[in-house]
């Protein structure tokens, strides 16, 4: 077989698993919580503690794989989130099991970064784009079928196969893996483990003080010294990366106005989408009266259009990257603005439109935009161009997580349960419409001035 579609399958076949276990996870909270005798906060923490290694080590994953051989580094990630699913199905208590999900996450994050390299150097011109519409289907496949898969799972077997499906996958991932060709890393350079170790620190306790500090308060001393840690990282990040011959990071990749500008766009549709994929089904269960079964089945007006768009996307980013990156985010935002009609007598017909609206910025932007981002580096630069991109992406996905968590359990009294958890998502829903708004300028700001950048040049020509 060709070893591009070697590694176009392994690298779909563990695309698939990664939001598998984000949105079924959501749908296994309610289980997990009850049969671990875990506080809501502890239960958060399996969603959240997941998401906030996956920020983390994103950015040092792809850089390692720049380095260290993208393939080595591949199945390293595809192992930590192995060993780490098969720990949280086996888990007897809920400190084993976030600590598994960091495991799963970091694992995820390296594969994540490697994979997306590894199609970028096997694939190029029209080939790439195709590959990459090909992944965001698998994408939004993974979220359209996790809730309702999980749902069903939960009801049947139990939370604990929620996180089993996602291991089996990336076991058949392993069986392809030594057939992947050896893409090398650059051998002329060397590690870059402080800069490396400086990011990821920084960045999961600035997450950390986001989750926690609603909780402690701001001034908790624990909560004080998360943000100090933060800071120090930050300025010895700088520092550290202004000295090295081989950075962690490009300044001039950071510098681009078309990369950041996507990076924006795929950071704020995760903002918008991954708060009600969690919250949602609970939404469903607690007040409207659902099983899980039932209410996977009505994530699907949601995540649906995530399996049938992507192929739109990538037409429509043919002719007009900016228009699809800027509509998409304001179409989401309509139909999260609208969501503040819901109630406990909702039904199918009344959240239809917007969560359609929601599903379909969403999926025609899934994998579109990543490919975008991505081909605006060079492609000795891939794995660190896939690492910033999904970094900010995840980053973003994880703090306003950690917010709307908060917000909800402060403006509900703690218990999202009647009338007071309807009041608190109408608000929060309001909120998260502000700052798709915000997101959607910002975006086309950096998009627009990209385009009059290069407008003389193209004249010129």
């Amino acid at each position: 077989m060709n070893r591009r579609i070697l590694v176009l399958t392994a690298v779909l076949l563990s695309s698939l698993s990664f939001p598998l276990t984000i949105t079924g996870a959501s749908v296994a909270l309610p289980g997990l919580a009850g049969d671990l005798d875990a506080s809501l906060t502890g239960a958060q923490w399996v969603v959240t503690g997941y998401n906030l290694c996956f920020a983390a080590f994103l950015a040092f994953g792809g850089s390692l794989a720049d380095l260290l051989g993208r393939r080595r580094l591949y199945v390293a990630g595809v192992v930590a989130f192995l060993v780490g699913s098969v720990l949280c199905a086996v888990a007897g208590n809920i400190g084993v099991l976030i600590a598994a999900r960091l495991l799963a996450g970091v694992g995820a994050a390296v594969a994540t970064a490697t994979g997306q390299s590894l199609l970028a150097a096997a694939f190029d011109g029209q080939a790439r784009a195709r590959v990459f519409g090909a992944l965001g289907t698998i994408l939004g496949i993974g979220l359209a079928c996790g809730p309702t898969v999980s749902g069903f799972l939960v009801d049947v077997v139990g939370w604990r196969a929620v996180f089993g499906v996602p291991a089996v996958l990336a076991g058949l991932v392993l069986l392809l893996c030594p057939a992947l060709p050896a893409v090398p890393g650059v051998g002329d350079k060397a590690v870059d483990w402080s800069g490396g170790s400086l990011f990821t620190v920084g960045l999961g306790a600035l997450i950390w003080v986001f989750v926690e500090a609603p909780v402690l308060g701001l001034f908790h001393p624990v909560v004080l010294g998360a943000v100090l840690l933060a800071v120090a990282s930050a300025v010895g990040f700088v520092r550290v990366e202004r000295r090295r011959r081989a950075p962690m990071f490009d300044l001039a990749l950071l510098g681009d106005r078309a990369f950041l500008g996507y990076s924006l766009v795929a950071a704020a549709m995760m903002g918008l989408l991954v708060p009600l994929l969690v919250y949602l089904p609970s939404y469903f269960i607690d007040v409207i009266g659902l099983d899980a079964a039932q209410a996977g089945l009505w994530m699907l007006m949601l995540t649906l259009p995530s399996v049938l768009l992507p192929g739109v996307g990538a037409a429509v980013s043919r002719r007009s990257p900016r228009l699809l990156s800027i509509g998409a985010i304001l179409v989401s935002t309509v139909g999260v603005v609208a969501l503040v009609t819901i109630g406990p007598a909702a039904t199918p017909w009344t959240l239809l439109g917007p969560l359609l609206l929601i599903g379909t910025g969403i999926g025609v932007t899934t994998g579109v935009v990543d490919g975008l981002a991505i081909s605006s580096a060079p492609t000795a630069q891939a794995g660190t161009a896939a690492g910033l991109f999904n970094t900010a992406r995840l980053a973003t996905e994880t703090v306003t997580l950690a917010t709307v968590g908060s917000a909800l359990a402060f403006l509900s009294g703690g218990h999202l349960v009647g009338d007071g958890f309807t009041d608190a998502l109408r608000t929060v829903v309001l909120a998260l419409g502000c700052f798709g708004v915000v997101a959607a300028g910002g975006a086309n700001l950096l998009l627009r001035q990209k385009v009059d950048a290069t407008a003389p040049h193209r004249r010129s020509r």
